[in-house]
């Protein structure tokens, strides 16, 4: 379930992993979770400026569910999960390790995102 709170964990610990330093523009979709004062007040508190998509426009959301459909594809249709906990795992292992870590990807120059965003730092 996509709950306020669950989507305010996700943002701090977001947050904490890479407390970014220039103004970051953060985007979702109109969900009333984003929505809601709580994650507002969280976004100033960051010092992020909110976007949302607009209301029944898929367009705006292009690159997180194309990212959504690869996910199936190269895993969860792909594998049994016994249990929330293990799908949780394997999910978290696929974007963490394989996705980000080895995973080229054609729109960032046949590099992987880690490899991306370490260049981006180091000419920031």
């Amino acid at each position: 379930r996509m709950t306020k709170e669950l989507v305010l964990e996700a943002l701090d610990q977001a947050y904490r992993r890479q407390r970014p330093q220039d103004e970051v523009l953060h985007h979702s979709d109109r969900g009333s979770q984003y929505a809601s004062h709580e994650y507002q007040e969280r976004l100033k508190k960051y010092g992020m400026k909110g976007s949302m998509s607009r209301k029944g426009n898929g367009y705006d959301n292009v690159c997180i569910e194309s990212f959504h459909s690869i996910l199936k594809k190269e895993l969860v249709y792909l594998e049994t999960f016994s249990t929330r906990a293990e799908a949780k795992k394997r999910i978290f292992e696929y974007i963490a390790c394989f996705y980000n870590g080895k995973r080229i990807h054609s729109s960032i120059g046949y590099v992987t995102p880690n490899q991306c965003e370490r260049t981006y730092r180091k000419t920031a």
